[in-house]
């Protein structure tokens, strides 16, 4: 099979689009004929050296990638055989080897994939997906509150837009760039403005008017979270689920004490219930529409170039590869 591999730690082009064996489904595990693999911003830095929250390094070389979707093609022993041939879609965990024509997983990993969902939707669902419902429970949402989403036509921000729109909350999207800024205001939010322009914050005051914002939403940090976090009204939230404009290796976001809350991490899953009921409340808010993800696709052979496309800020949604 095709794969893409990484034999030192280092820039985009570290990323080698190689042929490899097969690898094989273990005890309880399927092997997917991959067709879409999910690349997260975690992924350009764990390219980097840096571990993250992986409980061992990680040997090299290695096939990244913790997302897959597509069709079971063969069981590992004792593997139920009523897998063999569904459309699944899976999030690996701390196991990587998603970026490939071929991965292995446990079975009990796996969901089946709704039939009006295509394998790039379903993996944006499973790790995207399940992270913004994650986010969202946290806030506080419905026809009078203000949300603000940072990023918002970044995978995560968009899937937020449509969450708080649903509620009936009045939704301001952030993003950079006036392309980027069309494709929030498409996406539904109420404002959409372009954190590029200088005063941009002002802007969101003229447009939102006598109303303050109630909460904010941020996986950005910096300097635009801080400005984001001033448009507060009085007991407001800032909910911070990453900081991208700071690197997730060196970033610390922007934190006012009594406002400010990490929503990422044993919290998330212990209000959800688990990784896995996020998983499938995510999927099915797909399926039921309610919910759909913006994707940027790429040819799995040009893995570098989407790593080097999502660390530039130049995705919007979520960045899939395609063997």
């Amino acid at each position: 099979m095709h794969a893409i591999r990484l034999h030192a730690y280092g820039p985009p082009e570290n990323l080698a689009y190689e042929e490899v064996e097969d690898p094989l489904p273990a005890p309880g595990q399927v092997r997917i004929a991959v067709e879409a693999a999910g690349v997260h911003l975690l992924d350009t830095a764990l390219r980097e050296g840096f571990q993250g929250p992986a409980p061992t390094p990680t040997p090299l070389p290695t096939v990244p990638g913790r997302e897959v979707a597509g069709v079971v093609e063969s069981l590992g022993e004792g593997t139920p055989s009523s897998w063999l041939g569904r459309r699944v879609v899976a999030h690996l965990g701390f196991a990587p080897g998603g970026y490939a024509e071929l991965a292995v997983t446990d079975a009990g990993r796996l969901h089946e994939i709704p039939p009006n969902l295509d394998p790039a939707q379903a993996v944006a669902m499973i790790g995207t997906g399940r992270t913004a419902l994650g986010i969202a429970q946290f806030a506080e949402l419905g026809p009078g509150a203000v949300v603000l989403v940072l990023a918002a036509a970044g995978g995560i921000g968009t899937l937020l837009v449509q969450h708080a729109r649903n509620t009936g909350a009045t939704v301001v999207g952030v993003a950079g760039g006036p392309e980027k800024t069309a494709l929030v205001a498409a996406n539904g939010a109420d404002l959409a403005v372009d954190y590029d322009d200088d005063g941009w914050a002002g802007k969101i005051r003229a447009g939102l008017g006598d109303r303050a914002v109630t909460v904010v939403l941020d996986g950005v940090g910096g300097e635009a979270a801080r400005e984001a976090v001033a448009l507060l009204g009085e007991k407001g939230a800032h909910l911070v689920f990453g900081w991208s404009a700071e690197g997730i290796r060196d970033g610390e976001g922007h934190y006012v004490e009594g406002v400010s809350r990490s929503v990422l991490g044993p919290v998330m899953l212990e209000k959800a219930g688990g990784v896995r009921a996020l998983e499938t409340r995510a999927l099915a808010e797909a399926a039921a529409g309610r919910l759909t993800p913006a994707v940027q696709r790429f040819p799995l052979a040009e893995a570098a170039a989407a790593h080097r496309a999502l660390e530039t800020r130049r995705t919007t949604g979520k960045v899939v590869l395609e063997p």
